[in-house]
C-alpha cells in the first residue's frame, strides 16, 4: 500500500512538472524564473532558444520517464517502451546541452551557474552513458544508468519543492536559488547511489 502512495506521488510530480513549461506560454513574460532576468537577456535570440528548448525538451523527458520504470510496462509494451527510451534520450541530450548554455546566464552568479553546469554535464552523461549500455546489450548498467539519468532529471522537482522552503528560511530568492542550484540535484544523486547498489 505505501509502495503505491509512493510511486502515485512519484508518478503525479513527474505529470505535474513535465507540463509546468506549458506555463510559459499562458502567462506573461515575467512569470517565474524569468522575472529575475533583465531585458537584454530576454530579449536575446540565442538565450530565449536555449531557455526554451531546455524547459520544454526538459519537461517532456520527466513527462514520459518516469513510465520506463515500471517492470510490468516493459515487459508487457516492449515497443512502446523503446520509443520512449529514444524520445528520452534525445530530448535529455538536447535539453542538457542548452541548460548548460543558460547556467552561464543564471542568477546568482558562478555559485548557481556552476551547480547547473554540473547537473547538466551529470545528466548528459549519464543519459548518453545508458544509451551506449542498450546498444550493446549490457541491460543491467543501462539500468543503473538510467536511474542516475532520473535522478538528476527529477532535480525539476525537487527544485520547485526546495526554492520556497530557501525563500522562506533566507527571505530572499537570490541566496535561495545559490542553494537550490547545488539542492536540488546533489540529494538525488545520492539516492540514486543507494538504490544502484540495491539492484546490482
Amino acid at each position: 500500500m505505501i509502495k503505491k502512495v509512493i510511486w502515485g506521488l512519484f508518478a503525479f510530480l513527474c505529470i505535474a512538472i513535465g507540463l509546468y513549461p506549458v506555463l510559459y506560454f499562458i502567462i506573461d513574460r515575467e512569470f517565474g524564473l524569468l522575472s529575475s532576468k533583465s531585458v537584454a537577456l530576454l530579449s536575446d535570440i540565442v538565450w530565449n532558444t536555449g531557455f526554451y528548448t531546455h524547459i520544454l525538451l526538459g519537461g517532456l523527458a520527466l513527462l514520459i520517464g518516469w513510465t520506463q520504470f515500471s517492470a510490468k510496462f516493459r515487459l508487457r509494451y516492449l515497443t512502446t517502451h523503446r520509443i520512449i527510451g529514444k524520445v528520452y534520450v534525445v530530448s535529455v541530450l538536447l535539453s542538457a546541452l542548452a541548460g548548460f548554455y543558460i547556467a552561464f546566464y543564471a542568477t546568482g552568479g558562478w555559485v548557481t551557474s556552476l551547480g547547473f553546469m554540473s547537473l547538466a554535464i551529470i545528466w548528459f552523461y549519464s543519459t548518453f552513458m545508458a544509451y551506449q549500455h542498450i546498444r550493446h546489450q549490457r541491460i543491467a548498467a543501462h539500468e543503473r544508468m538510467m536511474i542516475y539519468s532520473y535522478a538528476a532529471c527529477f532535480a525539476a522537482v525537487t527544485l520547485r519543492i526546495w526554492l520556497p522552503l530557501l525563500i522562506a528560511v533566507t527571505g530572499e530568492f537570490e541566496p535561495a536559488y545559490k542553494i537550490v542550484a547545488w539542492l536540488c540535484w546533489v540529494p538525488n544523486i545520492l539516492i540514486a547511489n543507494i538504490l544502484v547498489k540495491r539492484v546490482q
